[in-house]
């Protein structure tokens, strides 16, 4: 038992080291893929760059210049530049605008 001690711990260090950072970051790029909504700023895997339009289950419709929109599929989305917009509550807005500077 005392010989297999040694391979049980390598075999340890790299789930740890390898595989669980893998299921992280795939699990990461799913959460992104699936987030994906109109007005998103994207990468492509291909590196295109664009802009959301529209999106259809699996498929999104990407402009990426004025008048040209091209059907990619979701999945080969890479990187979203802008994260999801908060909603700020009406109190938050009153907050701000009591803030401001004062004039004398």
């Amino acid at each position: 038992m005392a010989q297999f001690l040694p391979l049980i711990l390598i075999f340890g260090l790299m789930y740890f080291l390898m595989i669980r950072p893998q299921q992280k970051k795939a699990r990461s790029q799913q959460n992104l893929v699936a987030s994906v909504q109109a007005g998103d700023e994207v990468r492509l895997h291909s590196g295109l760059f664009g802009v959301v339009s529209e999106v259809e289950g699996d498929i999104i419709w990407l402009e990426v210049a004025e008048n040209i929109e091209l059907k990619v599929l979701r999945s080969a989305v890479e990187h979203r530049f802008n994260e999801p917009v908060v909603q700020e509550t009406e109190e938050e807005v009153v907050e701000e605008a009591d803030e401001g500077p004062i004039s004398d």
